[in-house]
């Protein structure tokens, strides 16, 4: 509650100011107490809109907003559709040589390794008995592959070659073709009592540095007379 002097002050200050001129007390009084605060007012009205301010400082970084810092890296998307195919580029430096190629086809007959012999008996004893058959008399030996003092002969080159013999005989006969000694095939001849003349041959692969050449077994009736030659002949007819 409000102390009474509150009261007393309003009622006074509620008098007509002439009254109030006429009784008031000569000067010199003492000062009454301070009145109490009034209870606070309401809020006043919106004021006026004010004037437009001064323009701001100009930002350096240009028109457009500022540049934050780089992100992660995002998660690769799938695969795009296939362009067009773009022009030719210019040709590329060459290469490195590569490793020889495959030996190529053989060429002709006169850039071909020939090879040739025939060789003759030049006694006219029997040969031994299962033994090699040498023929010591050279007609024709190209390379000099054939040895009259083995008996043998060397193949130069592999390939397929014609081996063929001729023989003057005055009993009975058997030749045995060999190559590196093992027996490729054989030639007999029962006949005999009569001077006579037999042959064999055939055609065979033969590997380069194989030997060649023929036996005779317990038949052996092989001459080698002047009139009546025994010959042994091989040539080269595909080398391969």
């Amino acid at each position: 509650m409000l102390p009474s002097s509150f009261f007393t002050i309003t009622a006074l200050l509620s008098f007509p100011a002439g009254l109030v001129t006429m009784e008031t007390c000569p000067a010199g009084g003492i000062p009454g107490i301070p009145g109490v605060p009034g209870l606070p007012g309401r809020d006043g009205r919106d004021g006026e809109k004010g004037q437009k301010g001064e323009p701001g400082v100009l930002w350096e970084g240009g028109s457009s907003s500022q540049k934050g810092a780089k992100g992660e890296p995002g998660m690769t998307g799938p695969p795009g559709k296939r362009g067009q195919r773009g022009d030719p580029g210019e040709p590329g430096k060459a290469g490195f040589a590569g490793p020889p190629g495959e030996p190529g086809e053989l060429g002709t007959i006169a850039n071909q390794q020939q090879v040739a012999f025939s060789v003759a008996r030049a006694t006219n004893d029997y040969p031994e008995r299962g033994g090699v058959i040498r023929f010591t008399k050279v007609i024709t030996d190209i390379n000099d592959d054939y040895n009259t003092g083995t008996g043998h002969f060397r193949c130069p080159v592999s390939g397929t070659y014609y081996f063929v013999y001729h023989a003057s005989i005055e009993d009975k006969l058997c030749v045995l073709l060999k190559i590196d000694g093992t027996l490729v095939t054989s030639f007999c001849d029962h006949r005999g009592s009569k001077r006579q003349v037999t042959s064999g041959g055939l055609a065979v692969y033969i590997s380069k540095d194989q030997e060649v050449w023929l036996e005779t077994n317990n038949y052996r009736g092989m001459r080698g007379k002047p009139s009546g030659a025994s010959v042994f002949s091989g040539f080269l007819l595909h080398p391969h």
